[in-house]
């Protein structure tokens, strides 16, 4: 990749970063209920990582 990049692939590379992150921790017991323990990436749907996935962008 270059070393510059143009800002408005920039900003879509942005937006692919912020998208595989993992759900808030409040999600949890707003879907599941107080007692039910389970990981906030369950329920982030695109988790994307910059070695298996490529993006379009």
């Amino acid at each position: 990749m270059s070393r510059y990049k143009e800002p408005a692939k920039k900003q879509r590379l942005a937006k692919k970063g912020n998208q595989t992150k993992w759900a808030p921790f409040w999600t949890v017991p707003k879907i599941y209920g107080k007692g039910r323990r389970v990981h906030p990436g369950r329920h982030t749907h695109i988790k994307r990582n910059w070695r298996r996935t490529k993006t379009k962008a």
